[in-house]
């Protein structure tokens, strides 16, 4: 049987895994930081304590990065 790759949207741009990884291997294995950052689902803010569970075709993940100033 053929695994079906898992199709995710993140920052805009879509991704297709062979696996389905967890949100923090995404982050990984795009380059992104997974410390100062927040992560939102479908325009939900996603919790750093479900960062390891695996993300789901057709998520729209957004990577949103704290900026100073004022």
């Amino acid at each position: 049987m053929t695994a079906i790759p898992v199709g995710v949207t993140v920052n805009g741009q879509d991704h297709e895994f062979a696996d389905a990884p967890s949100v923090r291997e995404v982050l990984q294995r795009l380059g992104l930081p997974c410390q100062g950052v927040a992560v939102a689902v479908d325009g939900a803010v996603f919790p750093k304590s479900r960062w390891d569970q695996p993300v789901e075709r057709g998520w729209e993940i957004e990577v949103l990065t704290a900026v100073q100033g004022g």
